[in-house]
């Protein structure tokens, strides 16, 4: 993993930790407890593919651009 991913990882599993923490100790009932850690989890998978989609595009631009070098360097 990079440095970069690493991070993002880390941080995502903290916001759910603290999440699923701060919902445990609230007053709300079983059921809506349930309904809210699922609905956190369902928003916190979608964030997690827009970014990991946004870092997929920015490897294949820089993959692009060093093969562009190389084609470069070999000419």
């Amino acid at each position: 993993m990079t440095k970069e991913t690493k991070i993002i990882v880390g941080v995502l599993a903290g916001a759910a930790l603290g999440a699923t923490i701060a919902l445990a100790l609230s007053s709300d009932s079983t059921s809506d407890l349930k309904g809210k850690v699922s609905d956190f989890f369902a928003d916190l998978l979608e964030s997690s593919k827009d970014k990991l989609a946004g870092l997929a595009d920015k490897a294949v631009g820089v993959a692009d651009k060093v093969k562009d070098k190389i084609a470069e360097v070999n000419a």
